[in-house]
């Protein structure tokens, strides 16, 4: 494994931190990316794809993982509020810098996808090399729109929670309450609001079932039905 996923908003820039300390001393050798524009701070303008702050997030990043580039830059969301040309120019003065070598989107809708691309091939900016969508056997919305958009349009696809946040690990029983030390003990709002529900606890102990009689591991069938499918990277 030399492929790490962090962002610049995971504990508030801790996470990059910590990325940075461990790979520092073979850095080459690691292929890296961060994630820009979710919120910073409270300030409204510590966030967002606006040129001010894409330039402030990427010297950011790059200070707190003490090194000089990026392989991938992800934008995190979209951003209503700023104009899809500022974004993708500023993305492109970026790229020329040399402060990232590649350049994604994390989140965003087939349309939104094909927008960025068109808008890059106006700047003759590179287009997005990447899609990181939330894609798991328990979410498969992706492949209406945003797995065809990647396809045409030619980003790589790297999707995020294979295990549905855990669901798609078979820990949870229906009639049981969650462990502890869960994410679903823990009572993690995101969870329990999205796929800690019933009918995603069903699906998941059947899938386990399934993976018991064929000797495999919910967490192995989980990740190998990912890279089944051709437009997964």
């Amino acid at each position: 494994v030399n492929f790490i996923d962090t962002a610049d908003v995971y504990n508030k820039g801790l996470s990059e931190q910590i990325v940075g300390r461990a790979i520092k001393t073979d850095r080459s050798n690691w292929v890296l990316a961060s994630k820009a524009g979710n919120p910073m701070g409270i300030d409204k303008h510590c966030r967002g794809l606006s040129r001010k702050w894409m330039m402030e997030a990427i010297d950011g990043s790059l200070k707190r993982l003490d090194t000089d580039y990026l392989d991938i830059w992800y934008l995190h969301l979209p951003d209503p509020e700023t104009p899809i040309r500022e974004t993708v120019d500023t993305v492109g003065q970026v790229l020329r810098s040399g402060k990232i070598h590649y350049w994604g989107v994390s989140n965003y809708r087939g349309w939104q996808i094909a927008e960025l691309a068109m808008t890059a091939d106006r700047l003759g900016v590179p287009r997005p090399a990447v899609c990181q969508p939330y894609y798991n056997a328990m979410n498969r919305m992706p492949e209406v729109e945003v797995l065809p958009a990647c396809d045409y349009y030619g980003l790589g696809v790297a999707p995020y929670s294979p295990l549905a946040r855990g669901i798609l690990t078979g820990k949870y029983e229906l009639k049981a309450d969650p462990q502890e030390e869960t994410r679903a003990g823990r009572k993690d709002s995101r969870m329990l609001e999205t796929e800690f529900r019933k009918e995603s606890l069903k699906h998941a102990l059947s899938i386990a079932d399934h993976c018991q009689k064929r000797g495999c591991s919910p967490v192995s069938f989980a990740v190998l039905w990912l890279l089944n499918n051709s437009l997964v990277s």
